[in-house]
């Protein structure tokens, strides 16, 4: 197994990317902390839990809002209870929302910065100051191809990826000689419940399957597995780089 023994802390663990990627730690022989946000998460985080280790002893579930400060204190600070300290922070936890700029709100702006860009801090701060005292941990943040590929619409997530990617990037470099590595993934177009308008919608769903080389969106598994590998001492020698897991989405001559 590639991470036996590891203690790993995935944020927005109830569903999607997260659910995967928890999952697939714990087949791994990580011990696991499934974050989810409210209460009406709760009970699919502790169905992932339940898969991960019905007995309990390697997993743990942990209420938080990653853009609320004292939240990501508290949840960190559980989670060093529970394992003894952290070697492994995802942060997962993501939202997006169409509006155009025209008509967009600073309300509306907000929320999507504070969950995936403030949020990814807070977290990386916290987990990072478990890992400085050890010398040791890796930090793997979720990003999206719109780090780098525009999408009208959704300027304020845009930001929020891009601005993940040389968070990502700095804290690389300011970490490393910490022997903490700091990396992004960016996954393309995922079946995944944050995207229901495409999966639902066959027209579009055919649409966007024509703008991807492999011809189809990916599977949630198939993110879960390259986090494990960048996570584990296979791919001790990378840090301060974005994975990109699209089936050659960012190929296409239309995002060139």
């Amino acid at each position: 197994m590639l991470l036996e023994g590891r203690r790993a802390l995935v944020t927005g663990a109830s569903s999607g990317i997260g659910r995967a990627t928890a999952l697939r730690l714990g087949e791994e022989g990580a011990r696991v902390a499934v974050n989810y946000r409210s209460g009406r998460e709760r009970a699919d985080a502790e169905a992932v839990a339940a898969r991960i280790d019905p007995t309990g002893a390697r997993v743990c579930t942990v209420q938080a809002d990653v853009g609320v400060e004292a939240d990501v204190v508290r949840m960190v600070g559980e989670c060093r209870e529970r394992f003894g300290g952290l070697d492994l922070l995802v942060n997962n936890a993501g939202i997006e929302s169409r509006a155009p700029t025209l008509e967009m709100s600073l309300e509306v702006w907000e929320r999507i910065l504070r969950t995936n860009l403030t949020g990814a801090f807070l977290c990386m701060r916290e987990a990072g100051k478990l890992m400085a005292a050890e010398r040791r941990g890796v930090i793997v943040n979720v990003s999206s191809v719109h780090e780098f590929i525009p999408w009208p619409g959704y300027a304020h997530y845009c930001a929020s990826k891009g601005g993940l990617k040389l968070l990502t990037q700095t804290v690389a470099l300011e970490w490393a000689p910490l022997g903490i590595r700091v990396l992004a993934i960016a996954p393309g177009a995922i079946a995944t419940p944050i995207n229901p308008g495409i999966l639902d919608d066959p027209q579009t769903l055919r649409r966007v399957e024509a703008e991807i080389p492999l011809g189809r969106v990916g599977r949630p598994e198939e993110i879960a597995a390259v986090v494990v590998w960048a996570a584990s001492d296979e791919a001790a020698y990378l840090t301060g780089t974005t994975l990109v897991i699209d089936g050659g989405m960012s190929t296409y001559p239309r995002f060139q």
